[in-house]
């Protein structure tokens, strides 16, 4: 689909063309979409940090208990005095557990929120001085550059968070061979996968008392509106989010409360009442079934954690060495 984005000549230097391109395709498509990623401009990764701190949302305290039990054994895992990279940093909580470990040399951050990223880097270099960090404001779905100071370093990826989980399989499988390919030979990879489970605690996750998880979901339009021209009523929008268990996933939507008509960069987007915005997909694995992706991906997988209650779970992988 050729995508024809036009904007007000005062405007038009500060759209992000790709964001463009990906709204105007995705809410003309029959069933409508947009990309997660977009969610995550400071107020989206502000917001994402309190839903990380409601008690309905199991994942980031479980994995942050098994980072902390683990985290011997995970920093073990990786090559010493490595660069650990992370991928989609965001709040550096769960990278610090294992930083704490003086096995790691340096810590490459890499984030689309640039103004975040900056601000939660240099909190940490505060606090770990002997810690060399060297963020990178980058999309993270695509092949981007190492610095050149961390070149010479063995290298270990961090996707914690389950992140993993919101791309299609086939999507998640291209995200690990990039990965693979940005690591290098005889890198370590740890990754953190949301387990399946039972339906209740899935939905309760993503549909808190406290509405944060609708702000958030909500944002996507807030950013359309003020980056590309947008006139989205966001009153006329609910959040809804259910778990598809023949998928094994979590779908959240954006559903419109009321037939409407919608303009940004010089298209018309027309809704049905009780038409949807797909807006994120959370996958849920066993643990067989992630290290099968990861096998097709290129990586073999090596250990994995899980808590008590096997409701997440920790993964490392490793790239084969180059002489293979």
């Amino acid at each position: 689909m050729n995508v024809h984005v036009s904007a007000p000549a005062d405007k038009r230097h500060s759209i992000d063309p790709a964001f463009a391109r990906d709204a105007v395709r995705g809410l003309s498509a029959e069933h409508k979409s947009l990309p997660p990623k977009y969610f995550y401009d400071e107020r989206g990764s502000d917001l994402f940090e309190k839903i990380t701190r409601l008690p309905e949302y199991y994942p980031t305290r479980t994995e942050l208990s098994i980072l902390q039990e683990r985290g011997d054994e995970i920093v073990a895992a990786m090559p010493k005095d490595a660069a650990l990279v992370e991928f989609g940093a965001g709040s550096t909580a769960k990278a610090r557990l294992l930083l704490a470990h003086r096995r790691i040399a340096a810590y490459v951050p890499v984030d689309i929120s640039g103004a975040f990223l900056t601000r939660q880097a240099e909190a940490l270099k505060n606090d770990l001085p002997h810690l060399a960090v060297h963020p990178v404001i980058a999309d993270f779905t695509h092949p981007f550059m190492l610095p050149r100071e961390v070149a010479s370093l063995p290298k270990a990826g961090f996707f914690p968070g389950s992140t993993i989980g919101n791309f299609e399989p086939e999507d998640a499988c291209a995200f690990l061979t990039i990965a693979r390919h940005i690591l290098g030979p005889g890198a370590t990879f740890i990754v953190g996968v949301d387990l399946e489970k039972d339906d209740r605690t899935l939905q309760a996750a993503y549909n808190d008392e406290a509405g944060i998880t609708s702000r958030f979901n909500k944002n996507v339009l807030f950013r359309i509106n003020c980056e590309l021209d947008g006139d989205f009523d966001i009153s006329r929008f609910s959040h809804r989010a259910i778990y598809n268990r023949a998928a094994h996933r979590i779908e959240m939507h954006l559903v419109s409360l009321a037939p409407q008509t919608v303009h940004l960069l010089g298209h018309d987007i027309a809704f049905r009442a009780g038409e949807s915005i797909h807006t994120e997909s959370s996958y849920k694995y066993s643990v067989a079934h992630f290290q099968e992706l990861a096998r097709c991906a290129g990586w073999m997988p090596d250990k994995v954690w899980t808590d008590a209650r096997r409701m997440f779970s920790v993964h490392a992988l490793r790239a084969k060495p180059a002489h293979h």
